[in-house]
């Protein structure tokens, strides 16, 4: 589905540079193939937003060309910004007044950081019930992505995530629970998924709620399930978008906090991410920048480059299949008008005609 330019959006211009094929509107008017409208909701914090928008961008684009693909970013207020993160916002990213009166086929909703021990206490809560009730009316599938998860689990279930004893980070192996399901068609049946999380909604409170998982792991729980119906709602507690190097970036942050004496104990390094091998680089960086900051000097520069050399993509491969297969199910089902969810003769309760939900199996 290749992506189509509609905007001076910047991300549309990297994408391109970096090999992914990105459409000129005159081209895409050129051509005579359907279009698909989504929206992507990125709540992510100004250090993570620009990326964001390609990770997802590039994840969509790399579906099956069966249409032309139009994206449109938007945020929601109460969200902590930078005056750069504003300005880019207010330039580039649509209204959402606008999108609601225009239509959307799908909705992503990416993760965002919390500062509140419960997610109903953050700012941006109520504009994102707002965007939820509309979308679960007018859009045919919103796909979630961590937080997201656990918010809309909340809203729409008021099932609470629990805190975990420790930070859940790190790529660890899944099982797909439920082979029959056009979400996981073509897709391996055990397959890598990265993680980045303090909470965790389990398998049994997302059945109790009628939820269907569709694939987990035994270290880090629920990876994929969706609503009831098994299509309007797409829940993700980890992250398919992530780049190869997302984590070390993750990383690289934590570390500067335990330096700035935000962290009591240095990061643990990702789970199943990095070869044993950088332990030690890790501690001789912590060791350098501890003994630079005693002298009042700066910090050394973080050796990303050689960490950069143990990295591997596990999970790049699963990503794509699912958006894909998810794509192609908003295609075949979305109602030819935008504003319309569904074509004529589509159940909303039961889209796909999956019938009743099936426990995960082990």
């Amino acid at each position: 589905m290749p992506l189509v330019a509609h905007n001076a959006l910047p991300t549309f211009e990297r994408l391109r540079s970096e090999g992914e094929e990105v459409l000129s509107v005159e081209r895409a008017h050129a051509q005579d193939i359907r279009e698909l409208h989504i929206g992507l909701l990125n709540m992510m914090p100004d250090a993570a937003l620009l990326v964001t928008e390609k990770q997802y961008m590039r994840l969509v684009g790399a579906c099956n060309r069966i249409a032309q693909v139009y994206v449109y970013p938007f945020s929601v207020p109460g969200l902590a910004r930078s005056d750069d993160a504003r300005a880019h916002i207010e330039t580039y990213y649509s209204d959402f007044a606008e999108l609601q009166e225009q239509g959307l086929d799908a909705l992503i909703i990416s993760g965002a950081n919390v500062t509140n021990p419960a997610i109903d206490l953050e700012p941006f809560w109520q504009p994102l019930q707002e965007v939820i009730a509309w979308a679960e009316r007018n859009v045919t599938s919103i796909l979630c992505s961590c937080l997201a998860t656990h918010a809309l689990v909340k809203h729409l279930y008021h099932v609470d995530r629990t805190p975990l004893p420790q930070k859940l980070w790190g790529v660890y192996g899944h099982h797909v629970c439920d082979r029959s399901h056009p979400l996981v068609q073509d897709v391996n049946t055990r397959f890598d998924a990265p993680h980045s999380r303090w909470n965790d909604i389990s398998r049994t409170q997302l059945e109790a709620a009628g939820l269907r998982v569709l694939a987990e792991s035994v270290r880090a729980g629920v990876h994929l399930a969706t609503s009831p119906d098994g299509l309007r709602i797409v829940y993700f507690q980890g992250h398919p978008e992530y780049d190869r190097n997302s984590l070390l970036k993750e990383y690289k942050r934590e570390v500067t906090r335990f330096l700035d004496g935000a962290l009591d104990a240095p990061p643990p390094i990702p789970e199943h991410y990095l070869a044993a091998d950088t332990e030690a680089l890790a501690q001789a960086y912590l060791r350098d920048a501890s003994a630079a900051r005693g002298r009042g000097e700066p910090d050394p520069e973080f050796p990303e480059d050689q960490f950069d050399a143990y990295l591997d993509n596990t999970w790049g491969d699963t990503g794509r299949a699912l958006f894909n297969n998810w794509l192609g199910l908003v295609y075949q089902l979305t109602g030819l008008d935008r504003r319309e969810p569904f074509m004529p003769g589509i159940d909303p309760g039961d889209p796909l005609g999956l019938g009743p939900a099936r426990p995960c199996q082990h």
